[in-house]
């Protein structure tokens, strides 16, 4: 009953924002609200920004492309800014082509379908609320109907601007049906629709002997020629091609660059003068937004040929490369494995973060900059910190290379090969290993690499394991520390009260004999050692937790051990290298004793309550780390 309760509602909601009246009634609702009347490119810039718009590391990150498109932060401001909202402004921008051009499976295609879903749901809402002439084939502007004499009167009353004018099949219509009158003709309110050809068009090329120019512009209606007696008369037209109905909204050109010319000289004159041919009419008005799609080869190829030349200056090329953040890419792969059948099966924690690495590595270009490895750049770019390097050394390199990230390893292989992981019979779980197998296996079928790129890609794939180790034996480590909290505390608080000591130049007392002595420098630095603080840092660094202590105490606060998140690393990694060989024969003992089998539960707990494992993955990582920690 849920489901036809709902349907109902959207029926009844649809019902509800239907609306017709005359065209009088039309120019006091734009008395009210303008926004009727803004241009196809206005509409999909407001329907961007009605999603909202963040502010982060001087970037604008539009939530509109936020669940669907990740990583391209960057992209996406450029596109938006440098595009859509010149666009709304009536800049000369919109009167160019948009062609997104990047590498296979990089998010292009749903970039474009994201638009044309978007512009549905914003022809819902009052601000993006679309009218049109009533019964025309291109869902007309209205404002067309006021001759061009009067235009600048009613433009400065209503506050708009009219560009345009009216279709064939309107112009007769005028004459027939209304006498001329136009405040009797009738106006309605449309929704844009992909599915019913109002406002969203979509044309693919295909054999081009095949394909016909009238699957752009329409065709003559050869039944009616009898009826009219003449190709001329609108009422023997089908005004049906995808240009048409994309009118007032969006026209999609799917690898734009592969159509026949012949199918591309119509967008000279309708991306400048806003108009195109068809049939033995006039030029016809069109307002849309037309955004295209390519591949780097197909484009290259495309601005060596010196006839594309016209329509190459009408075109905005937007690079949209790939992902270069492995936290992004892990999202990508979530999200494509939650739309398939697959998602029952158990994915280990950093299984697909294995996969990420892996594919931004072979997407990186090795930098220039002194001491700054592959690894390290690729940890910058998630925004992790890197000693020694700031984020003017990030931005240095983010700009090094404008072809960055147009090559590399594309998510849809990978996909595929986590996939071949994912569909073993009688499998529960997939861990990092098996996805890196899947990986490596994968490189064997792949026919378009070369004999090099095959050993770059198995050393990324050796440096994604190499990553994966670390994380598990720190996943570990903190697990079984957890087992030691009071161990960790105790170390925790003995650390502070030697560098408060060593920073006042003062003494501790020993709590058993209450000697005084020198500060434990031994003790000191091999917890500092843990996380790399060097010799000459490790003053600095006290003096830096001293301050925070001194902070918290003001505020009336206890300063405690997960105030720190380096200090605390650095408090685990040597509790972790006391309890090594705890950990070594616990995780490696085939056949433990109580006291072990009790730790090893605990901690199998603790990897499944809080870092997201099963029964089946926290046991293959706990043996794994041990057969790492033996070797």
């Amino acid at each position: 009953m849920d489901i036809f309760k709902r349907i109902s509602e959207h029926r009844a909601e649809s019902e509800r924002l239907a609306w017709t009246g005359t065209f009088r009634d039309y120019i006091e609702l734009l008395r009210d609200n303008p926004a009727p009347a803004m241009t196809a490119h206005a509409r999909v810039h407001e329907m961007i920004v009605s999603y909202g718009v963040e502010e982060a590391n001087g970037h604008k990150q539009y939530n509109f492309f936020r669940k669907e498109i990740f990583g391209l932060d960057r992209a996406i401001e450029k596109l938006v800014e440098e595009y859509f909202h010149s666009a709304a402004r009536r800049l000369d921008v919109r009167k160019r082509i948009l062609l997104l051009m990047g590498p296979v499976s990089g998010g292009k295609s749903t970039i474009v379908t994201m638009l044309k879903r978007g512009l549905e749901q914003f022809s819902r809402t009052e601000r993006g609320a679309v009218y049109a002439i009533k019964g025309c084939p291109m869902q007309e502007e209205p404002l067309h109907l006021i001759p061009h004499e009067l235009r600048q009167d009613v433009e400065e009353e209503l506050g708009v601007r009219i560009e345009g004018n009216l279709c064939p099949s309107c112009q007769m219509r005028l004459k027939t049906e209304y006498g001329g009158d136009i405040e009797q003709v009738l106006v309605e309110r449309v929704l844009i629709s992909e599915d019913n050809r109002i406002g969203i068009g979509t044309f693919s090329p295909s054999d081009p002997k095949s394909q016909d120019i009238a699957d752009l512009t329409g065709s003559i209606d050869f039944s009616t020629i009898t009826e009219y007696g003449s190709e001329s008369d609108p009422r023997a037209y089908r005004f049906d091609g995808e240009l048409n109905k994309a009118n007032r909204g969006l026209m999609e050109f799917q690898e734009m660059l592969k159509c026949d010319e012949k199918f591309l000289w119509n967008l000279l004159s309708l991306t400048q003068e806003g108009n195109f041919k068809a049939g033995r009419f006039a030029l016809i008005s069109a307002d849309e937004l037309i955004v295209a799609h390519t591949n780097e080869a197909e484009y290259k190829a495309f601005i060596a040929n010196k006839k594309n030349e016209a329509l190459q200056s009408r075109m905005i090329v937007m690079p949209i490369p790939y992902n270069l953040k492995v936290s992004e890419e892990e999202k990508i792969y979530a999200k494509l494995i939650k739309q398939s059948d697959m998602k029952h099966i158990h994915i280990a924690p950093h299984a697909l973060r294995a996969a990420a690495i892996f594919s931004i590595l072979t997407r990186l270009k090795e930098t220039k900059k002194q001491g700054m490895d592959l690894v390290k750049k690729m940890r910058m770019y998630d925004g992790e910190e890197v000693e020694g390097y700031k984020e003017a050394d990030l931005k240095e390199m983010q700009s090094e290379y404008v072809e960055e990230g147009m090559s590399g390893v594309d998510p849809r292989y990978v996909i595929n090969r986590i996939s071949s992981a994912l569909i073993k019979q009688d499998l529960q779980c997939i861990n990092a290993l098996d996805v890196l197998r899947a990986l490596k296996d994968g490189l064997d079928q792949h026919a378009s690499i070369t004999k090099e790129e095959r050993e770059r890609y198995l050393n990324f794939i050796a440096i994604a394991r190499k990553e994966f180790d670390n994380l598990a034996k720190k996943e570990v480590q903190k697990a079984f520390v957890y087992s030691f909290e009071e161990s960790a505390k105790t170390l925790f608080e003995n650390y502070l009260d030697n560098i408060e000591a060593f920073c006042n130049w003062t003494k501790i007392r020993d709590p058993l004999t209450d000697e005084e002595m020198e500060p434990d420098e031994r003790l000191m630095r091999s917890i500092e050692e843990q996380i790399g603080i060097s010799e000459n840092a490790k003053k600095a660094f006290r003096e830096e937790i001293l301050i925070r202590i001194s902070a918290y105490s003001r505020k009336g606060r206890k300063f405690e051990y997960n105030n720190h998140d380096r200090l605390r690393e650095a408090i685990e990694k040597k509790l972790f290298a006391d309890l090594k060989d705890i950990v070594k024969i616990t995780t490696s003992t085939k056949t433990p004793d109580e006291k072990q089998l009790k730790r090893i539960n605990e901690v199998s707990k603790r990897l499944m309550d809080e870092h997201g494992y099963c029964p089946v993955c926290s046991n293959e990582l706990l043996r794994y780390v041990g057969s790492l920690l033996n070797r």
